[in-house]
């Protein structure tokens, strides 16, 4: 099979992953029917060359139907889907870091981002961001759909997942919006990056900032 990522990308990423701190694993479920699964096994192989190029990386693969209970577990319901989670020794941290889809083209550089995030175990967000999650008391879910053609997505979805990093109470997930074309209908996404809050109660459009987010969460949580 052909490598997925040419010597100078596996070049960049490796210096990129130096930076990386505390073990890290990728939990992927997929299915081996192609009907089933269009690209499980293009992003298979994609987390297999980016997983080697560093040895605080691992990957862990599951079959979504043969093992339902990990995928219970980790709130995975559909194919190809990942979870990014520390790992310290056998202990698995879940950051309700997830992706739902291949990040291909310009979303490679959202996993290479995640990774690095979770490794480090520090969302990097403000100090106003990460005291207003500090208060959270009931759960919020972001879904940002993307397309691999988008130069903006990358950056909501990295700031989705420093989110769920920095609160046990988010959960984020990277949705491919034309992977799962049912998801991007039920929410009415027209254009990429959108941010859905808590299954629809709002929706953000563009790659929003930080601190607006912040406020878009609020509105959601008031709804």
């Amino acid at each position: 099979m052909e490598p997925m990522l040419d010597e100078n990308i596996r070049q960049q990423v490796r210096e990129f992953f130096n930076d990386l701190e505390h073990e890290t694993v990728i939990l992927f479920f997929g299915s081996d029917d192609p009907a089933e699964c269009q690209y499980c096994a293009e992003t298979r192989q994609l987390l297999e060359e980016v997983t080697s190029l560093s040895d605080k990386l691992s990957l862990k693969v599951f079959d979504l139907r043969a093992n339902q209970a990990e995928a219970k577990q980790y709130k995975v319901d559909a194919v190809p889907t990942f979870v990014i989670a520390g790992k310290d020794g056998d202990q698995i941290l879940d950051y309700g870091v997830r992706y739902k889809g291949i990040p291909a083209g310009h979303e490679f550089t959202s996993l290479v981002n995640s990774l690095l995030i979770v490794s480090r175990r520090e969302s990097g967000l403000s100090p106003e961001t990460k005291a207003y999650l500090q208060t959270l008391k009931t759960p919020v879910h972001l879904q940002v759909f993307v397309t691999p053609t988008c130069p903006y997505c990358p950056r909501a979805v990295v700031l989705a997942h420093q989110m769920a990093v920095e609160s046990p109470l988010v959960e984020a997930e990277m949705v491919e919006a034309m992977e799962f074309p049912e998801l991007s209908n039920r929410f009415n996404v027209s254009g990429v990056p959108q941010t859905t809050i808590n299954m629809g109660a709002v929706n953000v459009v563009g790659a929003a900032p930080e601190s607006h987010l912040v406020q878009e969460i609020q509105k959601a949580l008031a709804n």
